[in-house]
């Protein structure tokens, strides 16, 4: 392909001036890649452009004070590398799913995507899944490195995706993914907010910036007319009611009152959870062996969003039966010699831990707790 067909604002001359692939990695770049050099927060594109030239790379996009050809690799200058990497990438890989959803907040994101994923696939429709817990489809699965992919791999996974003629995709927007604009250039039928408390300081700094970082996927990436689901009961409601005003975009809420999702009885009965709900004033009952309320409102998220994808509502409701424990999420993996259960959960803030004790302690009440409890990776 030529430069000319991604890059608008380039001298003439270099329209012709030929590339193979995309790659923001020195260390995979082959013949003919354009290399996006990017400042991270850890280290320096710059420092890797003679490796990436040394593996074939034969574009260099960089905010290095230079424009032009060295021998025959064309060097472009670009203020901001990092925001136009997934303009290019869009542009490249062009064909999309059908019908994207994003879900963003501080807990939930991987049970969301995951049930939602188990929903349709239980209906026996294909969908895909982009998140913490890898990539996967109905009939793959593979493992990723972040929640929220870097901007060329989200372009070329969702791609690859549509080829497979799969129409329903969900993705997990992290607040570092939607900061560094690696979601730009994607626009979404239905977004998701789950809820915020504190986590990632160490990279936001303030809670003010964090929760900003959240809003861009409803102030600049939902389509016109697309819909945004949350829980009406949590103080950040006011804030999503008046983004969706403001844009002209439809909500779905979950709530004790108002709401088009509420829950209407609640109780347990062993490992099980039995749920009466109504949705815009009809009634529905399921069963569920997911542990924890805070699970049931993971799975209120996915059955507003399953809903979202021209699926009827029945449905939804009779897939639940056969809805799997999320791994890692609330999951209980064995027992030991004296019967007691042993539940796994990813819990890595403050308020997750206190909602999974609180919904282990309201669901076997009579059983005594005891944790083990540990926090790796750079958390703040």
């Amino acid at each position: 392909m030529y430069i000319g067909k991604l890059f608008k604002n380039l001298p003439k001359k270099y329209y012709l001036h030929k590339f193979n692939n995309l790659s923001l990695d020195s260390r995979k770049c082959k013949q003919g890649d354009i290399f996006f050099s990017i400042r991270g927060v850890k280290k320096n594109g710059n420092k890797f452009i003679k490796n990436a030239i040394k593996n074939g790379a034969k574009t260099i996009i960089s905010d290095l004070n230079f424009q032009g050809k060295k021998g025959n690799v064309l060097f472009i200058k670009y203020k901001n590398v990092r925001k136009l990497t997934p303009q290019i990438a869009s542009k490249f890989y062009k064909d999309k799913p059908k019908n994207l959803i994003a879900v963003t907040g501080t807990n939930g994101k991987s049970s969301i995507a995951s049930l939602y994923f188990q929903i349709l696939k239980n209906i026996k429709l294909n969908v895909a899944s982009i998140g913490t817990l890898g990539i996967k489809t109905n009939h793959s699965s593979k493992l990723t490195d972040n929640t929220t992919l870097n901007p060329i791999a989200i372009h070329k996974n969702l791609s690859s995706i549509k080829r497979k003629k799969i129409t329903n995709t969900i993705l997990e927007a992290s607040s570092h993914g939607l900061k560094q604009h690696r979601l730009d250039g994607l626009k979404f039928d239905t977004t998701i907010f789950t809820n915020l408390s504190r986590d990632h300081l160490d990279y936001h700094k303030t809670y003010k910036d964090y929760f900003n970082s959240k809003l861009i996927l409803f102030n600049k990436l939902v389509k016109k007319g697309g819909t945004v689901i949350y829980d009406n009961d949590i103080y950040h409601s006011k804030i999503l009611k008046k983004i969706c005003k403001n844009k002209n975009l439809k909500s779905l809420t979950i709530g004790k009152k108002n709401s088009n999702l509420i829950i209407k009885k609640h109780e347990y009965f062993g490992n099980q959870q039995i749920v009466e709900l109504e949705f815009n004033k009809k009634k529905y009952s399921f069963t569920t062996n997911l542990i924890g309320k805070i699970q049931v409102k993971n799975l209120l998220f996915s059955i507003l969003a399953a809903s979202r994808s021209k699926i009827k509502f029945n449905k939804i409701i009779e897939s639940i039966k056969d809805i799997k424990s999320v791994e890692g999420r609330l999951e209980i993996i064995g027992n030991i010699k004296n019967n007691s259960k042993v539940i796994l959960d990813y819990a890595h803030t403050p308020d997750a831990l206190k909602y999974t004790l609180e919904s282990i302690k309201e669901q076997f009440g009579h059983s005594a707790i005891s944790i083990v409890f540990g926090c790796g990776g750079d958390r703040d």
